[in-house]
């Protein structure tokens, strides 16, 4: 046994998913015998017969190129149509795009915005999200506003600090749903009611959440949302979701202007020309193999309870190590996804939290998240259902004390 995993510890450890003949639910998928992929919330992982059913199409449009592409729209109407049974969403709401950033510029794209506007951020919104905003700001004359949302706010702190950066200039609020680099919620769902009390529009991004939360978009009055299927949804990557509602939605057009342009929304977005959409066709398969196998329900409750043993024994391996606690208050946290503080000068900033990933896939093997927040690296924690503890007890016993020893070593840290 670990020593830095108790009799405890492994009596409170969730027991692994099986499928349904007995085998590790890791056998489902085609992840790297020799590394552990502990990093789902990045690039997600698609399983088998997701990836078969995707090689099957793709085969199909190579045999019959002229016939794949005139039965196209088809297709994928269909496969929206299904996406948005999982989301909970109306079909004519939902438009399939390549990923949340994506669907983000097609509301930057398209939204009216006033020369002098603002466009309210805040701290923990994604970099490359972000960034498009900032682009749309130096198109049209406006300006982005970031607010500061502390880490540990809860639901009241977190939405007296966005509002708090509202004024008569704002034109477009920008708002995670659940944050990539403080793996958090938001409350996006009064910040939305107070966004259309003041008539100002609210992209949210959902990036994280399908698969996460059951009905994403129950309460929430927002004019754009987008989600990624090929994360904790394990559809094959380059498949998101752009769901719109109310009187901008109609103003959304593809960033490829094709010739589905003068369909309504969201035909219009069914066509785009000679691409490969075989991912949005085969995102049911992946979506409906969790369901048929364990259940979208029992699969959100064992990856919060595997994030919770992972975090206690991580944290606890931190702590004997450097003598001191590493536990992080996250307000409103997010069930398989959490935070543990890294030693001081490790990934204290974006490019070193991504150095640190990066030496940590080359040199021990593992497959982990690492990000920053006000110059602090953090190890980030995001389950699925072919993790187990043993996962999370071998990055105790292996990893911690290297981490700890990059820190500790000039010269050494990433």
């Amino acid at each position: 046994m670990s020593s830095h995993v108790s009799e405890t510890d492994v009596s409170t450890a969730p027991r692994p998913l099986l499928l349904p003949d007995g085998r590790p639910a890791a056998e489902a998928w085609s992840l790297h015998p020799g590394q552990r992929h502990l990093n789902h919330g990045s690039f997600g992982a698609v399983p088998v017969v997701a990836q078969r059913e995707q090689q099957r199409l793709r085969e199909e449009m190579d045999r019959s190129p002229v016939v794949w592409f005139a039965t196209l729209p088809g297709r994928v109407a269909a496969a929206r149509t299904a996406v948005a049974g999982f989301l909970r969403v109306a079909p004519q709401d939902l438009a399939l795009v390549p990923n949340a950033s994506g669907g983000a510029s097609v509301v930057y794209a398209n939204v009216p915005l006033r020369s002098g506007a603002e466009i309210l951020v805040t701290d923990h919104g994604y970099g490359a999200v972000t960034m498009g905003a900032e682009r749309l700001a130096r198109r049209q004359g406006a300006t982005v506003r970031t607010v500061h949302v502390p880490l540990d706010a809860d639901e009241e702190r977190a939405h007296a600090a966005v509002v708090s950066g509202l004024s008569e200039a704002t034109g477009l609020i920008v708002l995670d749903h659940i944050t990539s680099a403080t793996a958090r919620r938001m409350p996006v769902e009064r910040i939305a009611a107070t966004a259309r009390e003041r008539g100002i529009p609210l992209l949210v991004d959902g990036a994280h959440v399908p698969g996460l939360i059951a009905d994403p978009l129950a309460g929430l009055d927002c004019d754009f949302w987008v989600g990624n299927l090929h994360k904790f949804g394990c559809a094959p990557r380059g498949t998101a979701a752009l769901v719109a509602r109310g009187p901008l939605r109609d103003e959304l057009h593809p960033l490829i202007d094709s010739w589905g342009a003068g369909d309504p929304f969201p035909d219009r977005f069914d066509t785009q020309g000679t691409v490969d959409v075989t991912g949005y066709l085969a995102a049911p398969t992946a979506v409906d193999f969790i369901d048929a196998t364990w259940g979208w329900d029992r699969a959100r409750t064992y990856m919060s309870d595997l994030a919770d043993y992972a975090e206690r024994v991580i944290g606890e391996a931190f702590a004997e190590v450097m003598g001191e606690s590493t536990a992080v208050d996250v307000g409103m946290p997010v069930g398989p996804m959490r935070l543990v503080r890294l030693p001081a000068g490790l990934g204290a900033t974006r490019l070193e939290a991504d150095a640190l990933r990066d030496r940590m896939a080359h040199e021990l093997g593992v497959e982990a998240a690492f990000t920053s927040f006000g110059g602090i690296g953090y190890f980030r924690l995001s389950t699925h259902v072919y993790n187990t503890a043993a996962d999370y007890e071998y990055f105790a016993e292996r990893c911690v004390p290297v981490l700890v020893e990059w820190a500790r070593t000039p010269g050494v840290a990433p």
